[in-house]
Order: structure tokens, then C-alpha cells, then sequence
């Protein structure tokens, strides 16, 4: 996909959407094939243009919000001057409270605790966001909201098993079955068959695909 390409990846079953979101940000290892990310199939020349933003924060609830974003700059190598200001622009992006700034996460729940998550992810102003079914415990109206993520050039794939729940999040849809691509198409093309944005919409559009290029296939004369 082209920089700045913004793709939903759906999977049967559901969990290779993730994996395969795990294997692209470094941390499940495939046991065979090539990445190529950012112009780049060595790790180490993507690791940090890459953020990964998963179901589950992975966070020490322990931590202040500003504790991780104080770590995630550390992490990156920011200097506290250029840190700090990522930082404000990342948290207000997020909406966190001004008053769960300085206290344990462990207050807020998780709705908190992947606001957190999401800022942290911004803050090294990645090339390439991947979300792995991200913010399902903040309402519909912030989830899309907080996923409508700018950067002209920022590439994101978003793993959902729950595709009516992204429209307009992303441009294609990308359709995996048994760790195999089945379909790359364009969103609004699904509407323009009368299928909706769904597993049985877009297994249904992949079928046809299929369907028809077996027929084109068996139609090609022989050569001579």
C-alpha cells in the first residue's frame, strides 16, 4: 500500500488480523517471508517510524500519564525540550483529563488507560500506525474521532473484527483467509455492489472476485 494509505484488515479467523499486525510491528517473529515497511525490510531501519496500538494498553496502571509519556520520549531518544512539547500535543489530541495527568491510571479504568495508550503511540510521530482493534472502551463518536488521526503521509492499518464499525476510517478493505490475501478493494466498491461493510459483505465480494476470475481464466485461449 502507498504511504499514506489508510487500510482496514479483516481476517478469517479473526485472530490472523492481529497476528499479522504483531508479525509487521516486531513482536511475533513469521516463520517464513519478507517485510517490507517504509521502503525498508530491515527491523532496525523501521523499528522506530513504526507504533503499534493494540486491544489490550499494555500498560503499569501504576504509572501517571505522564509517567509513560515521559518514558515513550525517553524511549525515542527525545531531548526533554522537543519531548515535552510531543507530549502536550499528543495529550490533547487524547483528550486526557488535566487532572489525571499526575495520578495512577489504575483511577481512571480503561477507557484512561487507552487515551494514554493512543498518545504514547503518537508521540514519535510514526510513519506507519498499526491498530489492532483499538479503543473499544471509549463511545463510538471518540473512538472515531481519536482514529481519524492526521498526517497527509501516515500510513495505517486497522484490524477490526467488526468492519460496519469503521466506515469512513479507512479507504480499502483487505480480506485474509487461512493467512492468505483473498481481497484488496476499494471500500466504496462494496456500496456499489449492494454489499455492506461486513464479514458476510466482503466474503461475499471476494467470492465473486474469485468467481470471476476462474471464469476469465478457463475463457483464455490456449496458446499456439
Amino acid at each position: 500500500m502507498p504511504a499514506g494509505g489508510r487500510l482496514l484488515l479483516v481476517s478469517d479467523p479473526d485472530s490472523a488480523a492481529s497476528t499479522l499486525l504483531r508479525v509487521l510491528a516486531g513482536l511475533t517473529r513469521a516463520d517464513r517471508g519478507r517485510i517490507h515497511i517504509a521502503g525498508s525490510s530491515d527491523a532496525d531501519g523501521w523499528g522506530r517510524r513504526v507504533a503499534y496500538l493494540g486491544p489490550n494498553p499494555g500498560l503499569h496502571t501504576w504509572m501517571t500519564p505522564l509517567e509513560v509519556m515521559r518514558l515513550a520520549g525517553d524511549l525515542l531518544g527525545l531531548p526533554a525540550t522537543e519531548r515535552a512539547r510531543r507530549s502536550e500535543r499528543a495529550v490533547a489530541w487524547a483528550r486526557i483529563p488535566v487532572g489525571a495527568l499526575a495520578r495512577p491510571m489504575s483511577r481512571g479504568g480503561v477507557a484512561l488507560q487507552q487515551r494514554v495508550a493512543l498518545a504514547a503511540a503518537l508521540i514519535g510521530d510514526p510513519e506507519v500506525l498499526l491498530l489492532d482493534e483499538p479503543l473499544r472502551a471509549l463511545d463510538a463518536d471518540e473512538r472515531r474521532r481519536l482514529l481519524l488521526i492526521p498526517g497527509r503521509r501516515r500510513t495505517i492499518l486497522l484490524a477490526s473484527r467488526y468492519p460496519a464499525s469503521e466506515i469512513g476510517l479507512a479507504a480499502h478493505v483487505v480480506f485474509l483467509r487461512g493467512g492468505r490475501v483473498e481481497l484488496i478493494a476499494p471500500i466504496p466498491d462494496l456500496e456499489a455492489a449492494g454489499l455492506p461493510l461486513s464479514h458476510r459483505g466482503i466474503e461475499a465480494m471476494a467470492a465473486t472476485r474469485a468467481e470471476s476470475a476462474g471464469h476469465g481464466q478457463r475463457r483464455a485461449p490456449k496458446p499456439a
